[in-house]
């Protein structure tokens, strides 16, 4: 855009989807009418949620898990990609991050239904193999070749993140953030010729707070920690994301891990495959994909101290600092 940043209008979306809330912040000309990408925007995340909820019992993604094993399906353009997406990392990531876990998931307490000690057991019992292995993809068919319940949450935020800045573009708007809770997307500079600051969370479960900043221009952002989304268990805390090994939570893990990737999608599935590998091996795999992902671990004493991985991370300290008072 031409005009400056003193003659052009903050216009910040936001609606709901999948529990939270969408955002979506960009600068245009006052007369500008922000309705029609409102109305745009919320039919996005929408379709997201249709294709790829476990929430909603006649979602494309539940049908699928109800689905004969053995038996071809027909599945939407958006749900097709992110399934072909969350094969492709899990190959990548030697099976650390699985969507074939939705037993586990549910059986936690983590879906739409209550913890069950008998499901607990059962998904922890059930003999695994990688979901590249048994589910297979044709185009936009998919079939089962073995019981599997299939759980996108890992992927499928990011993914409707992308979408939300797919829409901004089909308006003319190429300078934006969007995001849904700590998936965010930049896109362009601010007016002022500016990144796009974001704040990387502190891993505190009584309070949120930044650990440190983050500038991103035209990448992707996000982060899967332990402090948010979890359960108590004989005075163990134990996070919402599942160890496909042991088909049940992570029992160590970094505090968190944040990923940068050109799509909100790779950031997301990449952030929780890190969480899996855990302290030593996530980034070891992380340096030799080239990712650039930032993991907060706790100490014995319960500091918490950070080790980055790739370019952004440890090659450039400007691009992250700490955050004031952290």
């Amino acid at each position: 855009m031409s005009k400056t940043s003193t003659e052009l209008k903050r216009f910040a979306l936001n609606g709901p989807t999948m529990g939270t809330r969408w955002q979506a912040l960009f600068f245009a000309e006052s007369r500008f009418d922000p309705e029609p990408v409102r109305a745009e925007l919320q039919a996005v995340v929408g379709e997201v949620d249709g294709q790829m909820s476990t929430w909603l019992p006649d979602s494309d993604l539940m049908r699928l898990n109800a689905a004969p094993v053995g038996a071809w399906m027909a599945v939407p353009e958006g749900l097709g990609e992110v399934l072909r997406r969350g094969l492709e990392i899990g190959r990548a990531s030697k099976g650390a991050f699985d969507i074939g876990m939705g037993d586990a998931v549910s059986a936690w307490g983590f879906g739409p239904d209550t913890a069950d000690p008998r499901a607990i057991r059962a998904a922890a019992a059930k003999p695994r193999r990688p979901v590249h292995e048994v589910l297979e993809l044709d185009g936009l068919r998919v079939r089962k070749l073995a019981s599997i319940r299939i759980d996108l949450n890992g992927i499928a935020k990011g993914h409707a993140v992308d979408r939300l800045a797919e829409a901004l573009g089909s308006f003319g708007i190429r300078a934006a953030l969007v995001g849904i809770d700590g998936e965010m997307r930049a896109l362009g500079l601010r007016p002022d010729g500016t990144a796009w600051t974001i704040a990387v969370e502190a891993p505190d479960p009584e309070r949120r707070m930044p650990h440190s900043i983050l500038t991103l221009q035209d990448a992707a952002v996000a982060t899967s920690g332990d402090y948010r989304h979890r359960i108590t268990v004989q005075g163990r805390r134990l996070s919402h994301t599942m160890d496909p090994q042991r088909g049940a939570p992570l029992l160590e893990s970094p505090a968190s891990v944040t990923v940068v990737a050109p799509t909100c999608a790779e950031a997301d599935a990449w952030a929780t495959a890190l969480m899996v590998l855990g302290r030593d091996s996530g980034p070891e795999l992380a340096g030799k994909r080239g990712l650039d992902a930032l993991l907060l671990l706790r100490d014995d004493d319960g500091s918490v101290r950070s080790v980055g991985v790739g370019r952004l991370f440890s090659g450039e300290p400007a691009v992250i600092v700490p955050a004031k008072g952290s």
